[in-house]
């Protein structure tokens, strides 16, 4: 399984499962994630959800081949329907706490995930990185909101505009990031600090949650659905199509011709 569930003393382990190819996220992963989280949802056996990945990665974003091949309309399905859209609608509209457990690589969504969670850990070996407009396209999982308003707009700008990656202690820096941690000390204090929020009172725990995110609810919803339609549309421009064919060519883009 790609993707590994398991639910134990309170806690929904969601954990990336795809080692051999560095636990790159397809179609068939986010309906799985999402309909975990919509589950853990109505589940009241469930009183935090803790996602990781592996020691050496996180998880390296899209699958790029998969992601071509899911990404064109499908007649009589709704693009919001999509499992990438599911999975961006559970996590970030989830009642319950999430922690997130970050070791190596996390590209793309996998930076982006962690800004809808409530506990992020990082170990000193973690990379993060949003080369979306290296690929030709805008942010998603209405990063464009949520970094600005963690990082401020000038560190928020350099890590979108420039698509470089940066590492823990810089993400603990930007408040991306709750604690950096040694890499063996990573998934034992996550798992920790979920306990502590099952063995708290439910209710409070999601009436502090809720009351957190009640003012930005709106924006992020109104951010997440501008970016999906510009992120669709870029994705069929020609910038994008040059930015994937140099990828599976394994060379560097040219974007000297367009304007």
């Amino acid at each position: 399984m790609d993707i590994l569930t398991s639910k134990a003393d309170g806690i929904l382990t969601i954990e990336f499962n795809r080692i051999e190819r560095k636990n790159a996220i397809t179609a068939v992963m986010y309906q799985a994630m999402a309909d975990a989280l919509v589950d853990a949802e109505s589940d009241d056996a469930v009183r935090a959800i803790l996602i990781a990945g592996k020691p050496e990665i996180f998880t390296a974003g899209n699958d790029l081949d998969d992601f071509m091949k899911n990404s064109a309309p499908v007649e009589g399905v709704p693009p919001e329907m999509r499992p990438v859209f599911q999975f961006m609608r559970a996590l970030s509209g989830s009642s319950k706490p999430v922690v997130a457990a970050v070791s190596g690589a996390a590209v793309g969504i996998g930076t982006t995930l962690l800004m809808h969670c409530d506990l992020v850990y990082a170990a000193d070996n973690a990379k993060f990185s949003m080369p979306f407009s290296q690929l030709g396209l805008c942010p998603e999982f209405a990063s464009s909101l949520l970094l600005p308003q963690m990082a401020g707009f000038a560190r928020a700008a350099e890590k979108l505009l420039l698509g470089e990656a940066f590492l823990a202690q810089e993400a603990y820096d930007m408040g991306l990031v709750s604690k950096v941690l040694p890499l063996d000390e990573l998934r034992p204090y996550a798992a920790r600090q979920a306990a502590k929020l099952v063995a708290l009172p439910a209710a409070s725990i999601r009436a502090t949650k809720s009351l957190m995110k009640r003012s930005r609810n709106a924006a992020i919803t109104e951010t997440m659905g501008a970016e999906n339609a510009l992120f669709g549309a870029m994705l069929l421009a020609p910038e994008a199509k040059e930015a994937f064919t140099a990828f599976f060519e394994k060379r560097k883009p040219d974007f000297s011709k367009f304007a």
